[in-house]
Parts: C-alpha cells; structure tokens; sequence
C-alpha cells in the first residue's frame, strides 16, 4: 500500500510540475513592467522562444576565436600585403564545399522560369562566362560547351563567375533558403505562378510588400490587427542573409587551427590547412596520395598514366580530398574563391583587429515621400540608397557612406593630399594609378586560396590575390558564408 501511494505521490509530482511549468510558460511576463508577454487582452505584445539559430543547407558552423592572420612564409615576389597580426573572428557558418555546376544551374532555372518570358536580361547577366576555358595556345574548346552544363561536370565548381555574379547568387539562395523554411513551418504554400516582381523575396515580404499563397499564415496577437500576419524577423523563423566570406572569416575556416588547439593555446601553427609542409597524406591505406588538386610543376598537372597523383587535370568535384578540422573541403586548391572584401596592400596595417574587412558601403531602405518603404523594382527587390552625409555628420564611428577608401586611397591618404580637395571624385587614382603603375580600383576584390593551375605556394590561406569584381577566370569560383547570431557556441551556452 505504501508504495502504490508513493507512487501515486510521485506521478502527482510530475504532473504538478509540468502544470506549473505549463502555466509559467503561458504566462511569461515583462522583467522590466511586469506586462504579460504573448496575450492579446495585455496588448498582444509577442516574444518568441529563445532559441539557437538553425544551421541553413550547406552550411557548417565555424566557431570564431582569435589566430594570426596573415602569410605563413616568405614571398617569393616580396609582396608584403599580408603581414603576421592577430585577429578575432566571430562565429559563422560557411559551405561546406564550393557551389557547384549544378547548384548554380539550379540558379539558373529558377531566373529563367521567374523572369525569362519579360526580363531575359537577368538570365543573360548570370550565366556563368564559358569563354573562361580559351587558351590561345591550347585545345580548351570543348570545356565551353560541356563544363558548367554537361551532367558529368553537374557536381565539379562553378567557374566564370564574377564577384558581382556570385553575390547575387548568394542573395537569391537567401530568399529560396526562407521561402522554404516559411513553406515547412505551415505559414505559406508553394506558389508555382511566380512571376517578375511577384516572387518571395526576404527583405520585400518584410516589408509587407509580398504576400505569396497564405496557408495558415502567423498568428497576430495584436487585439486591434487582422487575425493573420505576415512573419518578422524577430520570430526567429528567418534566416540571415547569405553571402560571401570575408577574408578574414574565410583565412580563419581554411586554416582549421581548431584541431591544433589546446586549453586556448594554438600549439602549431599552419601553412596550410593541414599540419606539416607535405601536400600527401600519411594515411596508411592512401599513403603518399596528394590531399589538394593543384600543379605539381610545369606541364604536370595530374601525373602519370596508371597513377594519377591527384586525379584531376581541370577542377576536381566538390567535396574531393580531405576535409581540414573544420570538415570543410577544397580550402586549399582546386578553384580558388571570392571573399567579400576590396583589395588595399596595406589592409593588414589598418583594418580593425576584430572582424576585419575593407569594403563597407553604408546604405538605408529607399523611402518614398511619406517616410514609408518604397514600392519594391520590376524584379520584386526593395530598394536601397547610400546614406546621405547629413546622416552621417553626427557619427563618431563613420562620417560618410563609402568607406571602401578610408585610410587608403581617400584623399586623406594621398602623398598629395596637402593640396587635394576633398571633393575629388575618385581619389583612389591619385594612390593607385590603374593601368600605370598598378591594377588596383576601388572594384578589385580579394581572391583567396589555390586552384587546379596554381603551384603549392598558393595552396597557403595566408595568400592574397586580387581581381576585378565584374571579371571571371576558370580557376576562381566560391562559397556562400553566413552570419551566427546569439550564442558564439554550437551548443548555445
């Protein structure tokens, strides 16, 4: 009898609790006014659950921290654009593995199928330039038929793609990304009409600006709303926005030190994104095989016949070799990748030491004359601008929307700039005389990591090179990154 009781005591426990629990959960209250959160008859005021950001497809978190940044050896051109400095990179995410042929053509379609009958422009401006494989010396010909379209080539990196190119990439993903996600939590239902400005876009459903097909939609507490609302960004259902990697972020996951990191001590550091200076691995069933695909010397691209070194005389498909500690793969050869940032020589000296980065261009939502959000372009995007220098007077941490040149290349930092007037319209040629002394502009971007024709010199994260943002080449394509909001740590402590 008395352990029945105790029983009966202890489910009583539970339930209690879980009641208790319930009800405090229902009831969650203001710390600040006491107000109660998530009920329409205390104004409607809602809050979302707490919780950690969902990892998007593709992506892979990389814990940030601190590292030397920079050049791991010596420049054999005595280039001294990447000196040794420390530096803290917050988390992110990053893909796994560059974005493929078929990722890109999946890209593609949907331009096609959205925009193709009224704006056949768009997909002409994002096909990838095949021309990239003519060598003028060399029988290249056939790759410009058959490598970004043929099924064989569907999961080997997309190349001929500009930076301007692999940024809008990156925002497309970023509404597909959402969309889904607003699809698969019940909200909205998958609308095959989609059409010119009415399509899904993140920053225009937002706005309130697109609708799409409503299937049970958001609950809107709001006692004086409509029943139904769009969703908000402080939800928590969305997503930020992909894009490209920084420099920094991208030298931080290609390097890997993770795996060489003991009580918060780097107790080696790389040159590449392995220990060692050998580009063969030492396992015991590939011993000897090349862990990157780049060129061994010249005229040797893959080795010999009956024993490929490395088995790829072009790219190789995403994912090959092995992955660094951060399980990412190709951060060392195959193509090398767009990074977000504009290229100065003395970035290194100048940049901040926490998540540094030279390409800021401030800019505010478009507002049209009643001070609300302008209607969103023909192609269904919301519309920025440039702040203004009445905006940015005030500032302490910036006075003006371009920030590409601060501190090279603006007038400030010219040899002339005693004599200069501010008002000078480009200043950057003052500094860097494009086509005269250097092919520096304010559109050229950083170019990381090794490719497929580079020798292993390249292979180093450390390595910087530059290429004009609207230019392509068949060794460089990319990877989309994202930012980690809330918790720096995977578990959310």
């Amino acid at each position: 009898m008395f352990k029945i009781n105790k029983l009966v005591f202890i489910v009583l426990g539970f339930v209690t609790v879980a009641v208790l629990t319930s009800s405090c959960k229902s009831k969650e209250r203001s710390r600040t006014t006491g107000w109660e959160f998530n009920n329409p008859e205390t104004g409607g005021f809602e809050v979302a659950d707490s919780k950690n950001q969902i990892t998007g497809p593709g992506l892979v978190l990389i814990e940030g921290g601190t590292f030397t940044m920079g050049a791991t050896e010596e420049s054999p051109f005595y280039e001294w654009d990447n000196q040794p400095r420390k530096a803290t990179v917050s988390s992110f995410y990053i893909d796994q593995t560059e974005v493929s042929n078929l990722a890109y053509r999946e890209y593609v379609f949907w331009l096609h199928r959205v925009y193709g009958e009224d704006y056949p422009a768009v997909i002409q401006n994002a096909l990838p330039d095949t021309l990239v494989w003519r060598d003028r010396l060399a029988y290249n010909e056939p790759l410009v038929q058959t490598y970004f379209r043929h099924p064989s080539y569907q999961y080997y990196p997309v190349v001929g793609v500009s930076w301007v190119q692999a940024n809008d990439y990156a925002s497309w993903r970023s509404d597909r990304v959402n969309e889904n996600l607003l699809i698969e939590a019940g909200i909205l239902d998958f609308d095959p009409d989609q059409r010119n400005e009415n399509n899904f876009n993140s920053d225009a459903y937002l706005a309130g600006q697109y609708e799409g097909l409503v299937n049970e939609g958001k609950e809107d507490l709001d006692p004086s709303g409509t029943g139904i609302r769009n969703v908000r960004f402080e939800d928590g259902i969305l997503l930020p926005k992909y894009r490209l990697p920084t420099e920094a972020e991208w030298e931080y996951a290609a390097l890997g030190l993770i795996g060489n990191t003991l009580y918060n001590r780097v107790v080696e550091r790389r040159e590449y994104p392995w220990n060692g200076q050998s580009i063969r691995t030492d396992e015991r069933k590939y011993y000897g095989s090349f862990v990157a695909n780049f060129k061994r010397g010249n005229g040797d691209y893959m080795g010999v016949a009956g024993n490929l070194n490395d088995g790829a005389s072009l790219p190789a498909p995403v994912g090959s070799y092995w992955p660094n500690d951060y399980g990412l793969y190709n951060m060392a050869g195959n193509v090398s990748e767009w990074v977000l940032d504009v290229y100065r020589p003395m970035s290194h000296q100048i940049v901040s030491d926490f998540n540094p980065y030279r390409g800021n261009v401030y800019k505010n939502v478009l507002k049209d004359m009643d001070g609300g959000i302008a209607e969103k372009d023909s192609l269904g995007r919301i519309r920025y601008e440039e702040i203004t220098a009445e905006e940015a007077a005030q500032r302490k941490n910036y006075r003006k929307a371009n920030n590409i040149n601060y501190r090279d290349g603006d007038y400030q930092s010219t040899i002339q700039a005693d004599w200069i007037n501010e008002d000078v319209a480009n200043s950057t040629n003052m500094m860097y005389e494009y086509g005269v002394t250097t092919l520096i502009t304010d559109k050229a971007r950083v170019v990381k990591g090794g490719s497929w024709n580079d020798p292993p010199y390249y292979l180093s994260p450390g390595i910087r090179r530059y290429l004009n943002e609207d230019e392509a080449s068949a060794t460089i394509g990319f990877r989309c990154a994202m930012i980690r909001v809330g918790s720096q740590t995977g578990g959310g402590q």
